[in-house]
């Protein structure tokens, strides 16, 4: 079969692979719409690690084109959303309500170009599919399924861990795909003001339609006295990291208020450090914490996220600003991500 991803000499291209094989637990999906993301781009950048011969993506909806003999929930046929983590459900690692993405390791559910190939084929497998698997509800479109599959369940990972509550004053740093499901789960969680920090004004226009408050440049002076200043000299309740560097957590801690939260979502860079003086940091009794977390896996947080899509109360299709067509496309769409030209949100190919 042919996939889109890393070829035998480490450059982006076509390669051959063979079909995946189904266990009894697992399925095997046929893709019907595909997503680039900035984590393939510095997947395929060499930000993790050096990768070869590697079908690249994680993002997708599909149709079951087989099952195995113990799946259950799932037949030929169906269309459904993958989730980008899937766990092994198995592990000792996941049997903790917080740890869904780390079974065997720092961040091993995440298994999709990683510890196998990728979603951007035209098979692909995925493993314990009764628990990694979720139905698309009817009157569900399948673009807006496909944004269920990383950018919501990440966006909105990162208000539930900030526990942002009513009226609440929260910035988000990074308005890119994820940092605006973040707006936009901020304010359904009863975020009183929203601030999200960003350039690009395609993301900003959408960032106002989920509801920020007001949109600030990251550009313009020292970013945490600018927030700080805003929210009442005493900076922010919230800090949502869902773009930047080790420099940009750094501001947060130094923006938000004694007793708040930062929490980030952000795909760093392995060579960053983080150099944060303790007077920052309330000399370390600031009462601040710190959290770092990673997209939540499994069927059951795509079905919730399918949920909020049925229901009308998020509509990330606002995310996707190109939309093409075929296989052919898919070298195209990544440049496009990897590129970031000002009016891009989100690029998706459409295979069906």
């Amino acid at each position: 079969m042919r996939g889109f991803g890393l070829t035998s000499d480490g450059s982006v291209g076509w390669v051959e692979h063979p079909r995946p094989t189904c266990g009894p637990l697992d399925a095997i999906i046929r893709p019907t719409h595909l997503s680039p993301c900035t984590s393939d781009v510095r997947v395929a950048h060499g930000w993790v690690d050096s990768r070869t011969d590697l079908v690249l993506g994680h993002e997708a909806v599909g149709v079951v084109d087989e099952v195995g003999a113990l799946v259950a929930s799932f037949q030929p046929g169906d269309l459904v959303a993958v989730p980008c983590v899937t766990p092994d459900w198995l592990a000792p690692g996941v049997q903790h309500r917080r740890r869904t993405g780390h079974d065997t390791g720092e961040q091993a559910s995440y298994k999709f170009a990683s510890a196998k190939d990728g979603v951007m084929a035209q098979f692909f497998h995925v493993n314990m599919a009764d628990a990694n698997l979720a139905h698309i509800p009817d009157g569900v479109d399948p673009e807006a399924a496909l944004m269920s599959a990383d950018m919501m369940p990440t966006g909105l990972r990162a208000v539930e861990v900030a526990e942002v509550g009513f009226g609440e004053t929260v910035a988000v740093i990074g308005i890119g795909p994820v940092g605006l499901m973040a707006v936009a789960g901020a304010v359904l969680r009863g975020a009183g003001r929203v601030i999200a920090v960003g350039t690009r004004p395609s993301a900003s226009e959408v960032a106002m339609r989920y509801g920020a408050s007001e949109v600030i440049s990251y550009r313009d002076g020292r970013l945490s006295d600018k927030l700080r200043t805003l929210a009442d000299g005493t900076g922010p309740d919230k800090v949502i990291i869902a773009g930047g560097d080790a420099e940009t957590l750094a501001e947060a801690v130094r923006a938000v208020r004694a007793g708040g939260i930062v929490a980030n979502v952000n795909f760093m860079h392995s060579t960053d450090t983080l150099n944060l003086p303790l007077s920052d940091w309330g000399l370390g009794m600031a009462d601040v914490d710190i959290r770092g977390a990673f997209c939540p896996g499994g069927g059951q947080v795509t079905a919730a996220m399918l949920k909020l899509i049925e229901y009308e109360r998020i509509d990330p299709t606002l995310l996707i600003t190109h939309r093409l067509q075929g296989w052919d496309a898919l070298p195209e769409a990544f440049q496009l991500m990897a590129a970031k030209p000002p009016n891009l949100i989100k690029p998706i190919v459409i295979l069906n």
